[in-house]
């Protein structure tokens, strides 16, 4: 078992630190605190790193993002940054929205459900180290610029965002892939992503 990093340990105990209730008791992810440590554990059976990055918890392999840990209010879950590339042969999969390419994740409601389907979430961790192992992308849409992984994480975090963008025009979804990749740290996608979320939801462009 790899060693584990005190910055999710900080995040169990404290969670994102996104928002106001961050440290507090409100904090929504005390709710999924027993799942999500039983998710980390089998996790750290495997080769991946642990890292924390846009405040959650997130697995790696030679630097890459695989499987990250999210919270809602209803849930928690465990994101596949590729999952449109998993076999899901228990038809266990969800989609972050109807018109999904690329995101995928289990979701969790009680930890019951968890320790049942362990057996399916191992295999489904393994079939997403192969994936990022062979270099296998998802195919993109001849009109669309490569999407960031900072762009991903947002589809999981926000239901119906990945709809939303797809649904926006060509030149819309470029004017915003564009603006969003030439920032050249992470933190500062992540900022640009943000601000816009409220307009991509609306259906408007960059300059809408």
């Amino acid at each position: 078992m790899l060693p584990s990093n005190p910055l999710i340990d900080q995040f169990l105990l404290e969670g994102c630190m996104r928002c106001s209730k961050g440290a507090t008791p409100s904090c929504k992810v005390h709710r999924w605190t027993e799942i999500l440590e039983f998710l980390r554990q089998l996790l750290l059976e495997t080769e991946l790193q642990e890292e924390r990055k846009w405040g959650m918890p997130t697995y790696t392999l030679n630097g890459k993002n695989v499987v990250i840990l999210g919270v809602f209010k209803e849930s928690c879950v465990l994101s596949f940054l590729k999952g449109g590339l998993l076999e899901d042969s228990y038809k266990i999969l969800d989609l972050p929205g109807p018109n999904s390419q690329v995101g995928r994740f289990l979701r969790f409601t009680s930890i019951q459900q968890a320790k049942q389907l362990k057996k399916e979430i191992k295999e489904y961790i393994t079939q997403a180290i192969e994936i990022e192992r062979s270099g296998k992308k998802p195919e993109s849409k001849p009109t669309v610029h490569v999407l960031p992984e900072e762009l991903l994480q947002k589809f999981g975090e926000h239901p119906g965002l990945e709809n939303a963008f797809q649904a926006l025009t060509p030149g819309r979804q470029r004017g915003y892939l564009i603006h969003f990749s030439e920032a050249k740290q992470s933190s500062t996608r992540v900022t640009r992503i943000e601000k816009y979320v409220p307009k991509i939801f609306l259906g408007k462009g960059l300059q809408d």
